[in-house]
């Protein structure tokens, strides 16, 4: 077959990146165009490169200027891309706690789009932090939602007119567990048909607290609010008062079924029931109606006493004035370690007090397991300590200079304890470092009004972490 005699050159086209291009001098671009000259005698590199076929040299070229635009972009520190591709993408912030610890943090401009905070303005003078930590969720539609039924309503009259059965309640524990079971009683004492007496508070066997119910709930609230619901009197009337109550205490999980075949047809003849221990007693699996009188009962009537609610929007507002901050509930208490039978990993010196007090009061254990604190530890049974506490805000993406609210009574080992956490957020504060000079004071070895004072602040907060499973988290996360 005869060749073709056609022998025109063929062109080729490489698509090169704008970026590559315009890094490119007009000169460089013109070399391309033009044909080698003969090759000069110089060094050995330049001698191979200039001696290379006009194809050979322009695909040499832009692989050479391509490998330099990539070695620039790659290496360049000023890419608004985290170093690290699985952390997440949270632009620098601006914060400063002045007010609080005469400190002056500098930081450069926010990179990224402001985020709104609970859906409200931000006051004149505070600097928004714009961090994606704060970010807010969006609800999914979720709505209050108290409107009891048609036959809820018909029962109440005769409920709250009813004046032969009195229910009374001992509630044990800290604040947190205590309020749990305030509003189970509420529940019980509708169930029931009767009248409930201010709950007594059964002195605590750990911090000897021996605050009463209005010490730390606002008693006339409680009951205005509840009025159409259960009828609430704060003592036994003289013509109970002679009356041997009857003495009980539900199976876990009790159904309102279980209470009533249990406890009502004793509960008439004598008219006084007294009921100990009522943590967990009584189901969460409850009717539409008696569920929605729980949540009236623990976000409507159970309000603090005005002391305590003062003293903690005040708290909460030193906080808030220079922007958002989390609140972190550390469990670290030397009771803590005791009773869920972990150790706090601070010294061998520290371990040993731990195991001596379990071992001198062994009641305090609750964790009743056969399993060792290795196990436990693995299990994730076990409270976190400030150096586990710092790895997960970090691996959250907290900022470094994030505002922190730390909740709780004084932690095993003191602040020594806490360094790991300062340490990485220098911004960590208590109720103890807010206060004004004898604020506190009224308050001093009553840890259930401490508590309240740390529930207030925390529930204002943008973000809440606890660092171990319990009532107060239970509550702040619903």
């Amino acid at each position: 077959m005869a060749k073709s005699k056609n022998n025109a050159k063929k062109l080729s086209y490489i698509s090169v990146p704008s970026q590559i291009i315009n890094s490119i001098s007009s000169s460089s671009l013109q070399s391309l165009l033009e044909s080698p000259k003969k090759c000069a005698r110089h060094s050995k590199f330049f001698t191979f490169v200039k001696c290379m076929r006009p194809r050979l040299f322009f695909l040499f070229t832009l692989f050479f200027l391509a490998f330099f635009a990539m070695l620039k972009f790659g290496l360049n520190l000023d890419t608004p891309f985290p170093p690290f591709p699985c952390a997440p993408s949270i632009g620098p912030t601006k914060s400063n706690l002045g007010a609080l610890d005469g400190g002056d943090v500098s930081v450069s401009e926010a990179m990224i789009s402001s985020v709104q905070l609970h859906g409200a303005q931000v006051p004149s003078g505070v600097v928004e932090d714009k961090s994606e930590f704060w970010e807010q969720p969006d609800g999914l539609g979720y709505k209050p939602c108290l409107d009891f039924s048609r036959e809820y309503r018909r029962e109440s009259e005769g409920v709250v007119m009813n004046r032969r059965r009195y229910l009374m309640v001992v509630v044990s524990g800290g604040m947190n567990q205590q309020r749990n079971q305030i509003v189970d009683a509420v529940v019980i004492a509708r169930i029931l048909g009767a009248s409930l007496v201010v709950p007594i508070l059964q002195v605590n066997v750990i911090w000897g607290d021996e605050s009463e119910f209005a010490d730390i709930f606002d008693l006339e609230h409680f009951k205005s609010v509840l009025v159409n619901d259960v009828r609430v009197v704060s003592a036994l009337p003289s013509t109970h008062l002679m009356t041997r109550p009857v003495e009980g205490s539900p199976l876990p999980h009790a159904t309102p079924s279980w209470i009533r075949s249990h406890y009502l047809r004793r509960f008439n003849r004598e008219g006084v029931l007294l009921l100990r221990g009522l943590d967990s007693r009584l189901t969460k699996d409850l009717p539409p109606d008696l569920q929605k009188l729980r949540c009236k009962v623990a976000f409507q009537a159970l309000r603090f006493a005005k002391p305590v609610q003062e003293l903690g929007n005040d708290i909460a507002e030193q906080m808030k004035s220079k922007g958002p901050y989390l609140a972190l509930h550390l469990r670290m208490e030397k009771d803590v370690w005791v009773r869920t039978g972990c150790l706090p990993g601070l010294s061998p010196e520290y371990d040993e007090i731990v195991n001596n007090e379990r071992i001198k009061r062994p009641e305090l254990l609750t964790a009743k397991s056969n399993m060792t604190y290795h196990g436990r530890k693995l299990a994730g049974l076990c409270p976190l300590n400030a150096l586990e506490v710092t790895r997960l805000l970090k691996g959250l993406g907290a900022p470094k200079n994030a505002r922190i609210y730390w909740a709780g009574g004084q932690p095993l080992g003191g602040k020594e304890a806490l360094q790991p956490l300062i340490n990485e957020f220098p911004h960590l504060y208590s109720k103890e470092d807010l206060a004004l000079p004898g604020e506190l004071e009224p308050f001093a070895n009553k840890a259930s009004l401490m508590a309240a004072i740390d529930y207030i602040v925390s529930e204002k907060s943008d973000v809440f972490m606890p660092s171990h499973g319990g009532n107060m988290g239970h509550a702040l996360q619903v």
